[in-house]
């Protein structure tokens, strides 16, 4: 059984990271299997090396052990190329030239893309990229339909020991390769699961409803389907998770107040807000 702790360094981990790694590598401790540590860098705007430093120093002194080294997506967009490059040869993803205020006019109130309504002209598609404008490369959910068939309705995954569908839809067309990076988070992630033989994801729900869209991806790619366990958040009083993007107590502030990692540990578990 392998899991795996996979955080973005756009900030200093807090309690909610305390309490995901506890999941993860608990559940592999449990299982007598190896909770793998991945660092999910590959947003350049945000992501920040000593973000990653911090990552390393808050684990490490909270106890967690992992087998070394760390993967660190940065060091791998070549590969994410790779499988992007598998989709276009099967006419599954297609360019995207659109910016934010463009979609945002197209798509109105809905916040779905739900693909184009006319085929993009090759021969403008062509120009544009000729010269040098990059685009976004969307999945087509229309071509994804065409090349499972019946399969495509009858995708699921096990959450917890009990059979889901998998809704892969109800996203639309989304993005797996960003203009400026060449990849996303949903093609990145699934394909390194795959490449490290994660057998069992181990995640907050605020990820669950991107569960059959992921399995889309593994389906299509012919990689396997892991296991998926999502677990509790960890709240603030007004119903919203921690972020560090709202400044939420760091775990690296608390260890310089004095705190042991046996009490960050616990007020973790019980769901206490620093």
């Amino acid at each position: 059984m392998i899991t795996r702790f996979a955080p973005s360094p756009t900030g200093y981990l807090h309690l909610g990271h305390v309490l995901a790694a506890q999941r993860a590598f608990g559940f592999a401790k449990d299982a007598g299997g190896t909770c793998l540590l991945r660092i999910e860098d590959i947003d350049r705007t945000r992501c920040r090396p000593d973000y990653t430093r911090a990552i390393y120093e808050d684990l490490d002194w909270l106890g967690f052990d992992w087998p070394l080294p760390a993967r660190v997506q940065s060091a791998h967009l070549g590969e994410y190329a790779s499988a992007l490059d598998t989709l276009k040869a099967r006419g599954l993803v297609y360019p995207c030239f659109f910016t934010r205020r463009e979609l945002a006019d197209i798509q109105g109130d809905d916040d779905v893309y739900r693909g184009p309504g006319i085929v993009p002209d090759s021969g403008a598609v062509a120009a544009k990229m000729a010269a040098g404008e990059v685009p976004a490369w969307r999945l087509s959910i229309a071509a994804a339909k065409d090349a499972l068939g019946a399969k495509f309705d009858a995708l699921s995954y096990f959450e917890k020991g009990a059979r889901v569908p998998a809704n892969a839809a109800v996203h639309g067309d989304v993005i797996l390769a960003r203009k400026d990076i060449g990849t996303s988070y949903h093609l990145a992630c699934t394909h390194d699961d795959a490449l490290q033989g994660v057998t069992h994801v181990v995640r907050g729900r605020d990820l669950e409803d991107l569960t059959g869209l992921h399995v889309l991806l593994q389906t299509l790619m012919g990689w396997p389907v892991p296991d998926y366990h999502h677990h509790e958040l960890l709240m603030k009083t007004a119903g919203e998770k921690l972020s560090k993007r709202g400044g939420d107590t760091s775990i690296k502030s608390m260890r310089e107040t004095g705190m042991t990692a046996a009490q960050v540990l616990d007020m973790a578990m019980a769901g206490q807000i620093a």
